[in-house]
């Protein structure tokens, strides 16, 4: 907490209604966001207990630097994944750090489950357990809009107000069911939203309005412009701003690293038709960005929706990026702006991860081509491109409609095994792959990343950043990276910022602040880190040279050539080697 020596950990038990406040100084070592996160995780986490049990813990925190300088912006959420029966880990934007913060905690940890449907009210005065049976049902918007006036009537103003939702996915305890923060921003991956819903909770709303002195304004003042010039009058956040995040559509479209129609090619022939330029002429109505940003790459599309006969129509917004145009589009071969912008409003309303959703719908097109499901499982005839029955299928995997849909609920991995066609169940420990198929950096880097994320290590920059593969060189970049963003992830940094934020300046910001760090410090801090989460993977029984790779990933070329399957688990067998020898020291 700013200007204090402690961190403050609210606990809502849900069960018994109780609620206690701690000042943690033994988790100053952690500095703050992903790095308190995991140890309150370690501490609170049941292993005896399924992932959804009413014990198993959620927990929220933000970083040591969130919403004191610019672009640390991002809350992280833990938890027991559903999906991967293992760690789970999840970031968003929006306002809930900078409420959070003003609110005065750090960290909340959620356990129990409440007697009814509710939704959580926390303040920087108190936390209440409010009844919300009339919201259960109603899809992600209207749930906003409910929780805003419920709150509005209680004089919280809009401003210093945050509110984090789950739609019927996360109700249905979908496995990869999404958490919804401030309409446009999301804990996506890992079924957060299946977790909350297991506790009956519908729906947390932060609001806080305290007020934070800096103590030595100079010195802040001097780090802060720093920050903020980088951010603003430099190239290094010019593109997010710009096009945004599908501006890579064509490039890996060019190069081969796109994947397309469940991975059975790399490349999309309309990738013109959806790439960042299309959005942006067709469809872009204007950019926002998260609380704390001076950025604004989250990047709204319109798209005009018949809802009567008679020329009855009505305008939807919703964000898109590149990986949902990847999940959504090219994955599943649909080539046009609205009608990705169509499937995408279909999973906001839902509340499902896009990138596991479209994942999934990949591998149910391509087993129901081959005869391993059938229709009558299915409902809807599904062919790629084919989007208003992608779109009745999104409403059936969150419903759970029939047995088919409630196991596709739980996952591709968990489908595939069932019903047959694991070699194209594009999955990687459990959690559906992203929107790279670059070479072995991608591939390797999801399967051995703590939370089997492209995000975790960055593998797929590598891929596109060597100019010769050399195996050792990839695995040490690798293992540095996890340990870099272990470190930049307590901030809590949005990674568009990655280069922004370099040592120095992570430095000048943080002692700026009140803490008296050094460059040592700091991989001590991104290692401590690394060393709790894969403890805590271990305890929870993944076993990371047991990862089974689908067999796709080495039939068809990747942007660095096709891949060897033998290669690829060598990778591994050395990563886990640098990773057994971490288990052993001591910090």
């Amino acid at each position: 907490m700013l200007n204090e020596k402690f961190i403050r950990v609210l606990n809502v038990d849900l069960e018994n209604g109780k609620l206690e406040i701690e000042e943690r100084e033994d988790l100053m070592l952690y500095l703050g966001g992903v790095g308190i996160a995991t140890k309150l995780l370690q501490e609170n986490y049941r292993s005896d207990l399924p992932p959804l049990a009413p014990e198993q813990p959620v927990i929220f925190a933000i970083g040591a630097g969130a919403y004191i300088f610019p672009v640390l912006t991002k809350t992280v959420a833990m938890f027991v994944s559903p999906l991967t029966g293992e760690l789970g880990e999840s970031y968003a934007g929006g306002r809930l750090a900078m409420t959070l913060l003003m609110a005065g905690f750090d960290a909340i940890v959620i356990t129990g489950k409440a007697k009814k449907q509710s939704f959580l009210s926390i303040t920087d005065h108190n936390a209440e357990i409010i009844d919300a049976r009339a919201m259960w049902g109603l899809p992600i918007g209207e749930v906003g809009r409910h929780v805003r006036d419920r709150v509005m009537h209680e004089g919280r103003s809009a401003g210093k107000r945050s509110i984090i939702r789950i739609g019927q996915a996360g109700e249905n305890e979908v496995a990869f069911a999404c958490v919804c923060v401030d309409s446009y921003r999301h804990f996506g991956r890992l079924g957060l939203g299946a977790c909350l819903g297991s506790k009956n909770i519908k729906a947390i709303s932060v609001f806080g309005n305290r007020s934070l002195p800096v103590m030595n304004q100079k010195k802040y003042f001097k780090a802060y412009q720093q920050i903020y010039k980088k951010c603003t009058t430099t190239d290094m956040m010019a593109k997010y701003h710009d096009a945004g995040t599908p501006i890579n559509v064509l490039p890996l479209n060019k190069a081969g690293g796109l994947p397309s129609y469940n991975l059975q090619a790399a490349s999309f022939e309309a990738a013109d038709k959806i790439c960042g330029d299309s959005f942006a002429e067709k469809n872009l109505v204007r950019k926002v960005a998260c609380t704390g940003c001076p950025v604004g790459c989250i990047h709204i599309g319109m798209y005009r929706r018949e809802f009567d006969k008679g020329h009855e129509y009505e305008a939807i917004s919703v964000p898109y990026d590149y990986e949902l145009i990847f999940a959504l589009g090219t994955f599943i071969g649909v080539d046009d702006t609205d009608s990705i912008l169509t499937l995408i409003n279909e999973v906001e309303e839902y509340g499902l991860d896009a990138m596991s959703a479209g994942v999934c719908l990949g591998w149910v097109t391509e087993a129901l081509d081959k005869g391993f499901i059938t229709t009558e499982e299915t409902i809807v005839d599904l062919k790629f491109g084919q989007v208003e029955n992608y779109a009745e299928a999104i409403k059936h995997m969150s419903l759970g409609t029939n047995q088919f849909y409630k196991d596709l609920g739980k996952g591709t991995r968990y489908a595939a095994a069932k019903y047959g066609g694991e070699e194209f169940a594009m999955q990687i420990a459990g959690n559906e792959m992203a929107g790279y198929h670059t070479g072995y950096g991608s591939l390797v880097g999801s399967a051995v990343g703590v939370r089997h994320s492209h995000l975790d290590n960055g593998g797929y920059s590598y891929d596109q950043s060597m100019k010769e593969f050399d195996e050792d060189k990839l695995i040490d970049m690798l293992y540095e990276e996890e340990y870099e963003r272990c470190m930049t992830n307590s901030l809590v940094m949005c990674l568009f910022a990655r280069k922004v934020y370099d040592r120095e300046t992570i430095l000048d910001a943080l002692n700026a602040i009140g803490w008296e760090l050094t460059d040592e410090d700091l991989t001590k801090i991104g290692k401590r880190i690394f060393q709790a989460k894969l403890q805590v993977k271990k305890a929870m029984g993944f076993n990371q040279k047991a990862v089974k790779l689908p067999k796709r990933f080495f039939e068809t070329p990747s942007m660095t050539g096709k891949l060897d399957e033998e290669t690829a688990y060598r990778i591994i067998q050395k990563y886990t080697k640098k990773t057994d020898a971490l288990l052993e020291e001591i910090f």
